[in-house]
């Protein structure tokens, strides 16, 4: 357990909390510490999906922490907060392990970018969430003005980074910016199962789909097809492919490996 990072396993998931109150800002030693639990998270075969979460109720992540930003402007410096959340996003991609954001309170900021990066977003029926740089004389710079347009559609994205205006769970969820809303007494749990879900199935399948999603996303539609062509290729001949069709066929639970 780090200064800001824990994390535990429910099974085959595992549960990561940020932990920096009172708003859970991501300082520049807490995306390091960050950045290397999930990579040690990702290298074990025993964790099959992430959650991430931010420790209490009042946020998820209300943004980066911005007492650091003089320090970083003066510098002129390249490894600030903004290039730290993009790193761990890069991280995050690359990753054969899927994530699901866990969203209470505020998601702002770096924080809303953070949730961008997970596969899935399940939010409670509280949160608010936002890009509000533009209000500081800034813009997004941990991926909000790449991410969001590709969630939510150009003029939505442009609407909420060029006001900084928020919105709330449900307008979030009608926007496709989160996946599923839940009261917040039951997020964890909601999470927990989605997780959980896709814990279950194939590993090498995850990680194929994960993997065409994230090369394929700018691609000409008959280019995309082809990769998907040969991403299913891939999983018919890998032995999770073969131990699944056996399992349907027997009608029996599948065992997959992995491999």
């Amino acid at each position: 357990m780090g200064r800001y990072v824990a994390s535990e396993r429910r099974d085959a998931v595992a549960l990561v909390t940020i932990d920096n109150p009172p708003m859970n800002a991501l300082s520049a030693a807490l995306l390091e510490e960050l950045e290397a639990e999930l990579e040690e998270l990702d290298t074990d075969d025993a964790v099959r999906a992430i959650v991430l979460r931010g420790a209490g109720d009042r946020a998820f992540v209300a943004g980066a922490d911005i007492k650091e930003f003089p320090a970083l402007r003066e510098s002129a410096s390249e490894g600030g907060s903004a290039r730290g959340i993009q790193q761990v996003g890069r991280r995050m991609d690359a990753a054969r392990t899927p994530f699901v954001a866990a969203i209470r309170g505020y998601c702002l900021g770096g924080g809303l970018e953070l949730a961008m990066c997970c596969d899935v977003r399940i939010c409670a029926d509280d949160a608010t969430l936002g890009q509000p740089e533009i209000k500081l004389g800034l813009i997004p710079g941990g991926g909000g003005t790449q991410r969001l347009p590709r969630l939510v559609g150009h003029g939505r994205a442009m609407f909420l980074n060029l006001t900084g205006d928020f919105v709330d769970a449900a307008t979030a969820h009608a926007w496709g910016l989160v996946e599923k809303v839940v009261p917040a007494a039951e997020l964890e749990d909601a999470a927990l199962a989605v997780a959980g879900r896709i814990a279950s199935q194939s590993p090498h399948a995850v990680a194929v789909l994960r993997e065409l999603a994230r090369t394929t996303r700018d691609l000409p539609l008959e280019e995309g097809l082809r990769r998907e062509a040969d991403g299913f290729v891939r999983c018919l001949r890998s032995e999770d492919g073969a131990e699944g069709v056996a399992a349907f066929i027997e009608k029996r639970p599948p065992e997959f490996t992995g491999r």
